[in-house]
């Protein structure tokens, strides 16, 4: 399956501006890609890349103050399977698991599990552990919360969350992780495109989080927001939670003026000439629209 993505921002500031930038795709997808996914700039000169803990590829942008144009374009090739459904991963006990992912059962910034371990435990005590409890935890989080681009807010946390019972989709990804770790399985956050592929339309495009658990020796895609097994996930960043991934984080004041992102599928058979040729030309779509207090990196 072949799939075009990449967006198109403008940034509004009056002075001179450093910014980090997680607008490019993970590391793990080098080899698939037709074409150059790296966050174009008007500001020649003034980006450079770097590769976090994660895996991730930030951008360290400088921009000079008025407005500075982002963009990228760029066609992946995936398999076209939906998420795996492996209901037979057994969760591990604390003993058993790796140093490097014992990170993933701590309290982190906006996944205050800490704060949810009484609720979690009272909802879940009872579901048989493993698969079945996470797919627990994802029908509570999607039945529970509403979703809307007015309920989100920068610094809300999972705690916050659960009890507004409202919020955007990394709001459904931070109170899951945070009631998988309150129940002793670790999680981790992770953003990327989401296209309508197999899916009705569901209006302009977006960059969409969900989150992953360690189970049976491995991680596992999981989706509170959709609750169901989806085609065409591409991965740009995880972290513990957002807090390590901000799509923009900026250094002082700025305005978010315009906001595009697609992720289409394309038709089988494309050499990759027609593909290099088809990245020339701009994409049709339409822009997101924020309601102002939503705007959020």
């Amino acid at each position: 399956m072949l799939i075009r993505f990449g967006f198109e921002i403008e940034i509004q500031c009056t002075d001179p501006l450093p910014m980090l930038l997680a607008l490019s795709t993970h590391t793990e997808l080098e080899g698939r890609l037709i074409g150059l996914d790296f966050v174009r700039t008007s500001e020649d000169g003034n980006a450079w890349t770097y590769v976090d803990r994660f895996g991730n590829r930030f951008t360290r942008l400088l921009a000079q103050g008025g407005s500075t144009n982002l963009w990228s374009d760029c066609v992946v090739e995936l398999d076209g399977a939906p998420d795996p459904q492996v209901p037979s991963a057994q969760q591990h006990s604390i003993a058993e698991l790796p140093n490097d992912i014992l990170t993933f059962l701590m309290p982190s910034r906006y996944c205050d599990s800490d704060n949810l371990v009484k609720d979690a435990w009272a909802l879940f005590e009872h579901t048989p552990e493993g698969w079945f409890r996470v797919q627990a935890i994802t029908q509570f989080v999607h039945d529970h919360l509403t979703f809307g681009y007015q309920f989100g807010r920068s610094n809300k946390t999972a705690s916050e969350v659960f009890r507004e019972k409202t919020g955007v989709c990394r709001d459904f990804a931070h109170l899951s992780i945070a009631l998988c770790r309150a129940m002793n399985i670790p999680a981790r956050y992770a953003s990327g495109y989401l296209g309508d592929i197999g899916v009705p339309h569901s209006g302009p495009g977006d960059f969409c989080a969900w989150f992953e658990v360690y189970l049976g020796g491995r991680w596992h895609t999981f989706d509170a927001r959709y609750n169901t097994p989806r085609v065409g996930r591409i991965l740009m960043v995880r972290g513990a939670d957002a807090g390590d991934v901000a799509m923009i984080t900026s250094f002082g004041n700025s305005q978010l003026k315009f906001f595009k992102v697609w992720a289409n599928q394309l038709e089988d058979g494309l050499e990759d000439t027609e593909l290099l040729e088809m990245l020339n030309t701009r994409p049709e779509g339409e822009a997101l629209v924020f309601p102002s207090s939503a705007r959020q990196a």
